[in-house]
């Protein structure tokens, strides 16, 4: 017979075997980090005295595919420090299965290899920090975190720095060492706690675990989600940190496309440099800057009627931009970087605009204040109806409760030297503004323009209910009134249920000429109602993570209570056991178009006009395969309506892995627009090719060709990078276009860059 203290004792028992998984490791867990005694060698065997006395971050948990269990193969994380150097070990337990390594290349494609990793919070904020990952290959990636990490657009991998690591396999785990220089990263010494978030992602296994027990729907390694690393001994005090980054290019080019032919070779020089003006605030010049080395864009094909925003690819303004990009709402962003030094030739490629000089100042400024101030001078060039123009970009950001922020930001774009004579050299757009005077209109220089907005973000400490508002006013010689853009945004979220709604406005005159406002040319003013709703569940099949409906919604209207579009949506999404997933989607648009456009050719085919009306049904699917897989591909299709005809489109990506030293790609693009006759029926196609060769972790060849015969052009690219030492580099870049005929050549241009990191 069991008794009442028997019964409590079981009870209790059952209890504690219950809730065991799940009192361990929650947000806010301490973990010590002590001086290190001794040396520490990066060997891979962690045997040092001071690895053994280590406060041992263990006990892990799986995110993904399910949150309810123990990592089924565990990770132990350790961290000491010396004067030099802040130390990291990972002892990764594992089995023989092959580990996925897609590449050697450093800032690897995260969701594509085996990694292990770590973020720190220096400034205890829970929102701003850095991060540093490695494969079980020693590949090596850092970046910075923003927002807490709690979204994919809070992380970027475009910070880069010094730092070493030594990785070792073995039969039943794999360890990896770090040794990152203090040097390397901002920080401040008298901080003893700062945020730091550890998680592991099994490609192979198709799992994701963590330190901290994270629920599946929210980001493992954010700060929200994280623990704090103590420093039971000080922190080494941040010293003088200046690095020097100089450059040489040289290049030769020659263009057929004008008679006669023109040569011409150049010689360059520039620098980078990055200088702490205080432990957490640093100073980034930029004299005379080249891009040539960097990625060309992924061409499109926009059947829209609205511009297409390309990422920004330069490294120079992509480090700690989050304070600028983040800014307004993706319908209006107060500053785009890419609105400086390039701009769009006749064939709707982009061409670098010279850069002068640029300066940026970023950084923390106290545990609840940061800043980011820039400052880009770009010179004149008439081929592309430029003038010269200097861009003033600042932001002040004070955060609030458990992560919440307010940020001011101004942005000024000036240009210098135009006068009204000017009109027919420079011909860009926003250079001249056409002005009614009378019975008559006048072209008026337009030499500045200036934007203050102010944003809001809010979310609670679990980050269920997240709030983000915006207001923005644009000032210049042109538009006194009628001039705000804003928005209010809210979202909730919970394991299976995902709500978010907003309404945004944008006056008819409101103007970011350094911005990316795509709807200011289609729109006399407009203000939009929109939301979405998913819903997912975890059904018990083994094949089958999760899946569930979503629904969708978009209304805009124009001043006066017109409704000029309106689209619904409604889809079903799976995600698979074996990493692929499937989507299904249904949509319904309505057009009543405020402006004149031609979506081919203008000369041969009829155009919609002003004031049509049209609506039409469209239905697509999207399947991504196992990426485990050497064969890999992504494939959407959609067929229906289209204004007044029909469309099918077939598009994906299809790569092969040959580990880890290749990759190679095809992208692909294509439209079978049949509209009525007088209307235009053609078939749109772009194909993009692409050969990724890493012969070693410090060797690297990428060649991508792109033939698109919306432009007809044929683009070839070919880069090869060597880094001969941490951080520097030498590259060889080869472009070339093609008319697609005869594969005549346009034009080409060769440019060798030499590029070396010198820390003073």
């Amino acid at each position: 017979m069991v008794n009442a203290r028997s019964l409590l004792f079981l009870l209790g028992a059952l209890w504690g075997l219950c809730t065991d998984g799940f009192s361990q490791n929650q947000p806010g867990k301490e973990l010590h980090i002590k001086k290190a005694k001794g040396a520490i060698i990066l060997d891979g065997i962690i045997n040092e005295p001071d690895w053994q006395a280590a406060d041992v971050a263990d006990d892990w948990y799986t995110n993904y595919p399910v949150d309810t269990l123990r990592a089924p193969f565990q990770t132990e994380g350790r961290f000491t420090f010396d004067d030099e150097f802040f130390y990291v070990s990972f002892v990764c337990f594992d089995d023989e299965t092959p580990d996925i390594v897609n590449s050697l290349r450093r800032d690897f494609d995260y969701s594509l290899n085996d990694n292990v990793g770590f973020a720190v919070g220096p400034y205890n904020d829970k929102l701003n920090g850095f991060f540093f990952v490695i494969t079980p290959a020693g590949v090596q990636m850092e970046g910075t975190v923003t927002g807490g990490g709690t979204g994919d657009d809070s992380y970027s991998t475009f910070w880069d720095n010094k730092w070493y690591s030594k990785v070792v396999r073995y039969e039943d785990k794999w360890i990896a060492e770090l040794a990152i220089p203090f040097k390397s990263f901002r920080y401040k010494s008298n901080i003893r706690e700062w945020n730091i978030s550890m998680d592991r992602w099994e490609l192979k296994r198709n799992r994701k675990t963590s330190w901290i027990r994270t629920p599946i729907q929210f980001v493992s390694a954010s700060f929200p989600y994280g623990g704090q690393l103590v420093w039971d001994d000080p922190v080494p005090p941040a010293k003088t940190n200046i690095s020097f980054i100089p450059y040489i290019t040289a290049n030769t080019s020659t263009d057929n496309e004008v008679e006669p032919v023109e040569q011409n070779r150049g010689f360059q020089t520039g620098f980078d440099a990055k200088i702490a003006i205080t432990p957490s605030l640093n100073l980034d010049l930029t004299v005379n800057p080249d891009f040539s080395q960097v990625e060309v864009d992924d061409q499109i094909i926009n059947l829209t009627r609205f511009e297409f925003q390309f990422p920004e690819r330069r490294q120079f303004f992509l480090e700690n931009s989050d304070l600028f990009d983040l800014a307004g709402f993706p319908g209006a962003r107060p500053f785009f970087s890419r609105r400086i030094g390039l701009a769009a030739d006749s064939s709707g490629l982009f061409q670098q605009v010279p850069i002068a000089y640029g300066a940026r100042l970023s950084g923390s400024l106290s545990e609840k204040w940061r800043g980011n101030v820039l400052n880009m001078q770009t010179r004149e060039e008439a081929s592309i109806g430029l003038p010269a123009q200097n861009y003033t970009v600042a932001a002040l950001q004070r955060n609030f409760w458990a992560q919440s922020n307010v940020t001011l930001s101004f942005v000024n774009k000036q240009s210098f030297g135009v006068e009204p004579e000017d009109s027919t050299k420079f011909f860009s757009d926003n250079v001249f503004r056409e002005v009614q005077l009378g019975d008559r209109t006048e072209l008026r220089p337009n030499t500045y323009n200036r934007v203050v907005s102010l944003d809001v973000e809010m979310s609670s400490k679990d980050t269920k209910w997240y709030h983000s508002s915006f207001i923005a006013k644009s000032i210049d010689d042109f538009n006194a009134r009628e001039n705000l853009s804003g928005l209010l945004f809210g979202r909730y979220s919970t394991r299976t249920l995902s709500i978010w709604s907003g309404f945004s406005f944008i006056n008819e005159f409101f103007n970011a000429e350094a911005g990316f406002v795509p709807s200011i040319r289609v729109y006399p003013g407009q203000y939009s109602f929109f939301g979405n709703a998913a819903y997912q569940f975890f059904p018990k099949k083994e094949s089958i993570i999760r899946m569930g409906p979503f629904l969708s919604f978009d209304h805009t209207y124009i001043p006066g209570g017109t409704n000029t579009d309106r689209s619904y949506g409604l889809g079903y999404q799976f995600e698979f056991n074996n990493a692929s997933s499937l989507e299904v989607s249904y949509n319904y648009v309505y057009q009543r178009l405020t402006n004149s456009f031609n979506l081919l050719d203008p000369d041969e085919f009829t155009g919609f006009m002003e004031g049509e009306e049209y609506n039409w049904n469209a239905a697509s699917i999207e399947y991504r395969s196992n990426p485990r897989k050497r064969f890999f591909y992504q494939i959407s299709s959609s067929y229906g309506g289209f204004y007044n005809g029909e469309n099918f489109n077939l598009s994906g990506e299809l790569a092969y892995r040959y580990q880890p030293f290749g990759n190679v790609a095809l992208r692909f693009d294509f439209n079978d627009l049949r509209l009525p006759e007088a209307y235009g029926q053609e078939q749109l196609f772009l194909f993009g090719p692409r050969i990724d060769l890493t012969f070693t972790d410090e060797v690297f060849l990428t060649t991508y060709v792109q033939y698109n015969n919306v432009l007809n052009n044929i683009n070839l690219n070919a880069r090869f990078q060597w880094r001969y030492q941490p951080a520097s580099d030498l590259f060889v870049v080869y472009t070339e276009n093609y008319l697609p005929e005869n594969f005549g050549s346009k034009n080409r241009a060769l440019v060798l860059k030499l590029t070396y990191w010198l820390n003073l």
